[in-house]
């Protein structure tokens, strides 16, 4: 195939209509949407083709396994070289050329009706279709505005990607013109393959005419750096970063585990359909069901598990969808096995849009291009492996009857080879989970239950612009010390600092720590106490904090949220989680990058005070306590908290820290900036 599986989310409606409105780039995107219908549409017809010139059951398997091989292989081979060769020429001259070539060769695929010319004429299409997507690519920069280029690639992602059920549709209702017209025409040519293949060619045509129409789009100018950057080399400056980052290597083999799930029920479609005695109608739904799926996934699933951690619920829904194509290959009839197909595309399409959600946000700026070219040319090798081996290897092993107690069961090669695929999907999707695995301490159903509490959205955070973090720690610890110190550390390196404390970070917050603090104040309950903090950080954050993160300044407060959960939960005996969940709600559930905890023995800390606040004066147990709610947060999630021995000297201790935030990646690309 021609084209990556999908990437990004939608852009919001009123994002897609702005874009649309442009009449160049609408044109474009409508003949693109027509085009790629064709495609998809080709892509079931070639491999339906091949299975009725193919025979008996282990020839149809191979020729559907050529059909993949000679639409992925030019792409493994050629496509980061094509994409230069391409930049080269006038690119509306040549988009217009390759598509009436793509016309001409759908077109002739089925009136010659052999096997030689199915794989000739399906490989000179993909070889001329890798000079044809970059001319297009790199048109549309110019058919809109700078702020609307985010918005025109999401939509091209939707006319590439969106088109693919209606092809499935298409093809299902092209099985039955075709058994109505079969008894008054040549069924050589008027198989329900043949007619995709005609209609293909003709999308292909339209397209043509409408980039003719399109005078604006320019030539354009290659970048001789750019020919180097071919599969091997993406692949060893890929492997040299992604072998250092435990995170990052989870995900990408999780990712390929993914493609590979989801490559089988496209490579084995239709042959699983076929075993089950339905006929291309089946198999089209079937692929309508596959890229449903998808859709329902990428689209629904971050809305509906947006509460869940990323790293999370990318494992977790790669192993479900893994689950349900084990389920799917034992299924006997074909409804409960389009029923799975849309549950297995679903999950698999949520582990998509994570996938590369996560590859966005863990990767760093200056490193992410080649990474990103690291995970395409695995995932073309992966995609060809998959829809090569899968037909061949479900070929070889053949039908067998199985019979226990009078029951006859049958079962095919496509049923075993995607069980298989199934048990791989499921090692890879919990070896993905465990491997990036965040407070490891804490298991997926405790998330769950969180989520129904309303709590899980303060774990897992939302991205800001800035950078957040949070000193904690007991009374005496130092906090305040070691504050100014990393604010001295990060202004050298050229950041934006912002120094705040709580309570008292603002002028309301002035006012509140002066009650809370106060040993005059006396005795508060401890509910309206734990209330009185949550109305300071919550002003706090709306009129402080959230602001410079905004900015994209680097802000420090001398405690955060996690004192709340210390002390008035703790340390009151009150429910921790509920202090917890006050907190969260007032916050708007702002998560810090980082929690540095200054690790202290009460005793120590308290004999280190010069005055006595209220909050300080109370007896050791309390404060025992609180030391103990410090250290259970951090073991719950180490990475986000960063505990340090408060009893070592103060230049070791600021030491520590400063090692610990350089590795927040915005500031690696300051320091490297600086560096230059």
């Amino acid at each position: 195939m021609s084209q990556a599986l999908p990437y990004p989310s939608a852009p919001a409606q009123s994002e897609s209509r702005g874009v649309l409105a442009i009449p160049a780039f609408r044109k474009l995107w409508k003949s693109m949407a027509f085009s790629s219908f064709g495609d998809w549409l080709g892509l079931l017809a070639t491999t339906a083709l091949a299975s009725d010139l193919g025979g008996n059951y282990k020839k149809a398997n191979f020729a559907i396994a050529g059909v993949f091989i000679v639409r992925l292989l030019p792409a493994v081979l050629l496509g980061p070289i094509a994409g230069v060769i391409a930049d080269k020429f006038d690119r509306r001259r040549l988009m217009i050329i390759c598509d009436i070539l793509r016309f001409g060769l759908y077109l002739s695929i089925p009136l010659v009706h052999t096997y030689f010319w199915l794989y000739t004429g399906t490989a000179i299409v993909e070889t001329v279709t890798l000079f044809w997507s970059p001319a297009k690519e790199a048109s549309v920069p110019n058919l809109v505005p700078k702020d609307k280029l985010e918005s025109a690639n999401q939509m091209t992602l939707i006319a590439s990607y969106g088109s693919a059920p209606f092809g499935g549709v298409m093809f299902s209702l092209l099985a039955g013109v075709s058994a109505i017209i079969a008894p008054f025409t040549n069924t050589r040519y008027s198989s329900t393959a043949d007619l995709a293949l005609y209609i293909d060619s003709i999308t292909f045509l339209y397209t043509a005419w409408v980039v003719y129409q399109l005078k604006i789009i320019p030539r354009g100018a290659a970048s001789k750096s750019a020919v180097n950057d071919n599969i091997g080399k993406s692949l060893i400056d890929g492997f040299k970063f992604v072998s250092h980052s435990k995170v990052i290597s989870g995900l990408i083999i999780g990712m390929l585990g993914a493609f590979f799930a989801a490559g089988a029920v496209i490579g084995l479609g239709k042959t699983f359909v076929g075993d089950l005695n339905a006929g291309d109608a089946a198999y089209g739904i079937l692929f309508v069901a596959v890229f449903t799926g998808l859709a329902l996934g990428i689209w629904l699933g971050p809305k509906i598990f947006g509460q869940f951690s990323r790293r999370r619920i990318f494992g977790i829904s790669l192993t479900i969808s893994s689950a349900f194509l084990v389920i799917f290959s034992l299924v006997s009839n074909i409804v409960l096995a389009i029923l799975m197909t849309i549950t297995l595309g679903a999950f698999a399409g949520l582990s998509f849009v994570t996938g590369f959600t996560l590859l966005g946000l863990e990767v760093e700026d200056e490193v992410r291009g080649r990474v990103f070219a690291f995970v395409q040319s695995l995932t073309r090798i992966s995609l060809l492996v998959v829809l090569a081996v899968g037909p061949v290897l479900a070929a070889v092993i053949g039908r067998h009857e199985f019979t226990i107690d009078n029951v006859h069961l049958h079962y095919s090669g496509a049923a075993f080879t995607l069980f298989g695929a199934g048990i791989i999907g499921l090692v890879v999707g919990i070896f993905s989970y465990k491997r990036m695995k965040d407070r490891p301490k804490v298991s997926f159903f405790s998330d769950i239950r969180a989520a129904f509490r309303g709590e899980l959205g303060g774990i897992t955070g939302k991205s800001h612009k800035g950078i957040f973090i949070a000193f904690e720690g007991g009374e005496g610890s130092g906090k305040s010390t070691q504050v100014e110190l990393l604010k001295t550390f990060l202004v050298g390196i050229g950041e934006d600092v912002v120094v705040t404390r709580e309570p008292g970070g603002t002028d309301l917050g002035k006012q509140l720590r002066k009650i809370l603090l106060d040993p005059k104040t006396g005795e508060i309950s401890p509910r309206a106490e734990a209330l009185m903090y949550a109305a300071d950080r919550a002003n706090h954050v709306h009129s402080l904090i959230q602001p410079a993160l905004a900015r994209g300044e680097t802000v420090i407060t001398d405690r955060y949220l996690d004192s709340s959960i210390a002390y008035q939960g703790a340390g009151r005996i009150m429910e921790p989680n509920e202090v917890a969940r006050i907190s969260r709600w007032a916050t708007e559930s702002l998560t810090p990058n980082l929690t540095i905890i200054l690790d202290l023995p009460a005793d120590i800390g308290l004999a280190r005070l010069n005055s006595i606040d209220r909050l300080e004066q109370e007896p050791l147990a309390f404060h025992e306590r609180v030391r103990r709610e410090f250290l259970n947060l951090a073991n719950v999630d180490p990475e986000r908290y960063f505990v340090v021995d408060g009893t070592a000297r103060v230049d070791e201790i600021a030491k520590q820290i400063q090692d610990r935030i350089s590795q927040i990646p915005q500031l690696k690309v300051n320091r490297e900036k600086l560096k230059k």
